[in-house]
């Protein structure tokens, strides 16, 4: 397991108090999990992910990832509609382990309140609620 001053956190992203990530891209925003949440579940085995055309509001369920150490939920770090679903988690969801923030990402989504990331942790706020859970 790593230290959390070993941790990679973009700058660029923004974090939700799950342990997901919510990147802008133009008018879509790119989701996945953090280091921090890769790393504390071990390998991933198994990733689900939503149909494109799925609408969900901020902290619904959206998915589950399951490890060798146990299956989680993903939750909405923003609303919004799904319009794309990363495919290639289905037969490489160690891709998650391996480029959380790149090749892992999991969906893209049109923000259905664009001003929701602003409500999401910078890397600075994640950073220090990671030190009072660890």
């Amino acid at each position: 397991m790593k230290e959390i001053d070993e941790l990679v956190l973009p700058d660029d992203v923004r974090y939700a108090k799950d342990h997901e990530w919510a990147r802008s891209e133009g008018d879509v925003i790119r989701c996945g999990i953090s280091d921090y949440a890769q790393n504390q579940l071990g390998d991933i085995v198994f990733v689900e992910l939503p149909e494109v055309g799925g609408a969900f509001s901020r902290g619904d369920p959206f998915g589950t990832v399951e490890s060798v150490k146990a299956v989680v939920e993903l939750y909405m770090p923003m609303g919004g509609e799904v319009v794309a679903a990363n495919e290639a988690l289905a037969g490489s969801p160690g891709l998650v382990n391996e480029h959380p923030y790149g090749e892992g990402w999991m969906i893209r989504i049109k923000p259905s309140d664009p001003g929701e990331l602003d409500l999401l942790l910078s890397k600075a706020a994640y950073l220090e609620m990671l030190r009072g859970i660890a």
